[in-house]
């Protein structure tokens, strides 16, 4: 907690020296996908980028409580609370339950988030389980005066709220530019203002997912939940909040507007925002047709990109941008990313075996200090990474016999790559990890053998049908089972 960290904050558009609200203690509050599909890369980019966070801060000393939700109801197809919920449109359309919907997603990201070897948050609380405080919430806001309520529905009134706070502090719009900006309120609208958004959304008959209130039976806007549940499990104020930098024009704008109408106070001191994802130059997209999904990258099933990349050489790649910069994706790009990382984990398997020796060539604090330095710097990756490679190089040249290192600079190395290769960013030798593979396939192998030999076939089409699962695949034949990477 010494180090002398910097922090990017949208709210201000400045770097800021870090000083925790209540030291040693951090609150950090990320907001989570709204899980009526599979994860997306930009889900993966957001969450690697505050794991990174998430990592460094508990490594300097701190003690964080990462909250990060789970979006299970509210978050209809337009911004401005139009259109079906997503979650309910999903499970019409599939002919399910819509916690069906949220299970299966919910499960898909975080094996994806596992994969990718992000750190699970502290916390991770669902819109669903938190309507009574998104209720209450509401109700302070209502007779705070910021909001009204038309025909079972409750708004948030912009204009007013406005006349004593900056809604485009965020943003750094103001009030009059997004006006202009905004369509015209239709006949039909009930919102008194064009920036008016809803608290609470009346339902109709048809509607999936709803709960009783005071305003009638309904469910709570989008925005709503993260204020509720921050509110609840990091206090009226916290030290950072952040997400995409897509959220900032509307959801965070609301969610600052909803707390400062509610307690007087902007919810986060620090606003941390990753950037947007672009695909040889041009922004990814669904419609462009150029998006892929996170496994579609691992397994190389997608027409963007010519081959498969391992998910450390995806974190890898991801990590070489700085968080708050544009990522894009090529092949010579994913290329580069996959050499480099495989010639710092080969580097990196050399240090258990390198020569001590009573002097030392090389001073490798500098390159300690040079590790802190960028970290420090906004949680700069791409220039931790440099230094990292700087190591590589002394540890090559140690392993050939052209430089010396005493004691001291080896256990420097091995704190270095401990501290900074897998503790703060996050990474794993792939190929190391691979080469216990076939002991511990022989081991399960064996297992599913003994199971059919002993007639319990539940557990042989048990073991088999995890494999397939996890992409592995077994083949029986007269001579004995083989297994094969799908």
């Amino acid at each position: 907690m010494e180090q002398n960290l910097f922090v990017y904050n949208t709210l201000t558009r400045k770097k800021e020296a870090f000083e925790p609200l209540n030291a040693p203690h951090v609150g950090m509050y990320v907001c989570g996908p709204t899980v009526y599909s599979d994860a997306h890369m930009g889900n993966a980019r957001t969450y690697i980028s505050f794991d990174l966070i998430f990592r460094y801060l508990t490594h300097i000393g701190y003690k964080v409580r990462y909250v990060r939700n789970i979006t299970d109801a509210g978050h209809l197809e337009g911004d401005a609370d139009e259109g079906e919920d997503k979650i309910s449109k999903k499970a019409k359309l599939a002919q399910l339950e819509p916690m069906e919907i949220v299970q299966k997603y919910t499960v898909g990201f975080r094996d994806v988030m596992r994969i990718l070897n992000t750190l699970p948050p502290s916390i991770e609380p669902t819109a669903t389980g938190h309507i009574i405080e998104q209720i209450e919430l509401v109700k302070v806001i209502l007779a705070k005066g910021y909001a009204y309520e038309v025909n079972g529905s409750v708004y948030f009134d912009v204009e007013k709220y406005n006349h004593n706070n900056d809604y485009g502090t965020l943003s750094g719009r103001n009030l009059d530019d997004m006006l202009n900006n905004t369509r015209t309120l239709g006949g039909q609208d009930e919102k008194r203002g064009k920036l008016d958004f809803a608290l609470w959304i009346k339902a109709k008959p048809e509607h999936l997912m709803k709960w009783p209130s005071p305003w009638g039976i309904g469910f709570p806007g989008w925005h709503l939940e993260c204020s509720a549940m921050s509110n609840k499990y990091l206090g009226e104020q916290f030290d950072i909040h952040g997400g995409g930098i897509d959220l900032v024009p509307t959801h965070h704008t609301n969610e600052i507007a909803q707390n400062e109408a509610s307690c007087g106070k902007n919810p986060a001191k620090y606003w941390v925002h990753t950037n947007m994802l672009t695909v040889n130059g041009q922004k990814m997209s669904k419609s462009l047709g150029n998006s892929f999904l996170p496994d579609e990258l691992f397994t190389g099933n997608n027409h963007i990109l010519t081959k498969a990349y391992s998910p450390m050489t995806v974190r890898f790649f991801m990590l070489q941008t700085h968080y708050s910069s544009t990522l894009d994706f090529s092949n010579d790009a994913m290329e580069a990313s996959e050499k480099g990382f495989k010639r710092l984990m080969n580097a990196f398997a050399l240090v258990d075996g390198l020569k001590v020796s009573a002097q030392s060539d090389v001073d490798v604090s500098t390159i300690e200090k040079g590790c802190y330095t960028a970290m420090n710097d906004d949680f700069n990756s791409p220039v931790l990474i440099a230094e990292l490679f700087e190591l590589s190089k002394i540890i090559n040249s140690v392993h050939d016999g052209k430089t010396s290192i005493d004691d001291k600079n080896y256990q420097m190395i091995k704190n270095i790559i401990q501290h900074f290769v897998v503790d703060v960013l996050g990474l794993v030798n792939e190929q190391a990890a691979n080469d216990e593979l076939p002991n511990v396939m022989d081991f399960v192998i064996n297992l599913r053998t003994e199971a059919k030999t002993n007639k319990d076939y539940a557990t042989s089409d048990k073991i088999r049908i995890g494999l397939q699962q996890i992409g592995f695949q077994l083949k029986d034949s007269k001579d004995g089972t083989t297994w094969s990477k799908i």
